[in-house]
């Protein structure tokens, strides 16, 4: 499940220029802050009461693992605004202005495609697909709906996830022709991740070859 922070729907020329829309996993986040508490309680176990070689080896773990958990969890999430759309996965940084996207497609993983067919996956709005068989089942006979007794809706309430890939959707048809929302789609490396990660990598191969 997603959060939205929604803003103004679509600001004009006579309003501030609006915050971005910021979409991130709850899930996602208490369950990467769970494993980093359960990683760095073991790591820094390890660092002071370890003996010989273990607390290298426990210091270069942490230095591994730590990244690649926060990248994986607490780092996604989606910023859209009037002129574009930022997506920040585990490992890139990818900037398409609204001009550039084609299309905003949900199926077993939510991304969006850009005008030269490139698909990007939106790592923060995970697919719940239990969530959608939830949303489309129907009351079971007898049972009481949440409306009152007996009471049947025909318009059953959609996953979230769902819901934000369809504001997307329309702010992208929106914003599309429009002159501040042209330009290029950009992609950045995460070096910020990579480059700890990688070293934390190197130093635990190291001590392992050489122990």
């Amino acid at each position: 499940m997603t959060t939205p922070d929604h803003q103004s729907p679509l600001p004009d020329a006579s309003r501030p220029e609006a915050k971005d829309r910021v979409y991130r996993s709850p899930a996602g986040i208490a369950g990467g802050a769970l494993l980093l508490l359960i990683v760095g309680w073991l790591g820094v176990d390890a660092l002071i009461s370890g003996h010989g070689r273990t607390p290298w080896l426990a210091l270069a773990g942490l230095i591994l693992v730590v990244p690649v958990v926060a990248a994986f969890s607490l780092r996604p999430a989606v910023y859209a605004n009037k002129d574009r759309l930022r997506v920040r996965n585990p490992l890139r940084v990818i900037v398409l202005p609204w001009s550039k996207v084609a299309s905003l497609r949900s199926h077993y993983s939510n991304e969006v495609v850009d005008t030269s067919g490139t698909r990007y996956q939106l790592w923060a709005v995970p697919v719940s697909l239990r969530a959608r068989k939830k949303a489309v089942r129907p009351p079971s006979p007898g049972r009481p709906s949440a409306l009152g007794r007996g009471a049947v809706t025909d318009t059953p309430t959609r996953p979230q996830a769902d819901q934000m890939m369809n504001e997307l959707r329309e702010l992208a048809e929106a914003r599309a022709t429009a002159d501040s929302a042209q330009g290029e789609v950009t992609v950045r490396w995460a070096y910020e991740v990579m480059g700890p990660a990688l070293a934390g990598l190197i130093v635990l191969v190291i001590l392992l070859a050489t122990g």
